[in-house]
């Protein structure tokens, strides 16, 4: 992006300064700095802080089983995540749970989406995942320039079956991954609202706690009209994780956190692109 962009999206929807004012809550800040914030469970764990969420765990599990005995079969970590998206509030994170156990039974009944389900959204090719970030986490890349107005129905399974994708190739000792969302050739035919807020909904209440960052990169100018409106439904810990990218300082900003050997070859790395499909 270049800084004539950066400047139009600053005075649009504020600079992502800390000034605070009275409708601060409706402003739409535009990340200004390359650097996004990580919430306090990724570098802040302390034993207090770990036994706490093991007791809530056990807590959450007792009241979750007893709702829909389905849960059994889940682990601890998964639990764990939807406490820690819910701030350790048992009864919050309980009822985002039992909502996102009947969702997985409605939508996913089979356990997993076929590609046959999806065979108009993944002809487009548009979702690519390849390599890890320095500690580990997959990257996902979508190229929003690709993707076209059609069935949201369709959109949110391609969406499901990518983010188990990325999940099931996690290492052990992982539970986020990194996506690229890349822009580059994106214009109204591709501003996509409806969709875009059913994938939203999909990954921040079915999904939490597994985005680690987004970038956000080859931004143009027009991209401002959907980001007003997507905004307001990202949650406040989802905003500190996405960085918009200046088109001048890309592949820097992305070798801060992916070693050239794992960075994708259109951005100056070393891997080809593997369409999601094919992992």
């Amino acid at each position: 992006m270049s800084s004539y962009l950066r400047k139009k999206f600053q005075n649009a929807f504020g600079n992502g300064s800390s000034t605070q004012s009275q409708n601060a809550k409706d402003e739409i800040p535009y990340p200004a700095n390359s650097d996004a914030e990580t919430d306090s469970y990724d570098n802040n764990g302390n034993k207090e802080t770990e036994e706490i969420e093991r007791s809530k765990v056990g807590i959450m599990r007792a009241l979750v089983e007893k709702e829909d005995p389905s849960a059994k079969g889940l682990d601890d970590q998964m639990i764990c995540r939807f406490l820690r998206a819910r701030d350790l509030d048992v009864e919050k994170a309980s009822n985002m749970f039992l909502k996102y156990l009947s969702w997985r039974k409605d939508f996913v009944p089979n356990g997993c989406i076929s590609p046959s389900e999806i065979s108009n959204e993944l002809a487009h090719n548009k979702v690519f995942m390849q390599g890890q970030d320095k500690i580990g986490r997959p990257i996902v890349i979508a190229f929003g320039g690709r993707h076209k107005q059609a069935s949201v129905d369709e959109f949110q399974r391609l969406v499901t079956y990518t983010l188990d994708k990325v999940c099931a190739r996690m290492p052990n000792e992982q539970e986020k991954f990194v996506a690229i969302s890349d822009l580059e050739g994106w214009g109204y035919a591709n501003s996509d609202i409806r969709g875009y807020l059913a994938a939203l909904s999909i990954l921040q209440d079915c999904y939490p706690e597994r985005l680690g960052k987004l970038f956000i990169v080859h931004v143009p100018y027009i991209f401002m009209t959907a980001w007003k409106a997507i905004y307001p439904f990202i949650d406040s810990k989802t905003k500190k994780k996405i960085i918009f990218v200046e088109n001048k300082k890309l592949r820097a900003t992305l070798l801060r956190d992916i070693d050239d050997d794992q960075l994708a070859d259109i951005y100056g790395g070393k891997l080809p692109l593997v369409p999601v499909h094919d992992c």
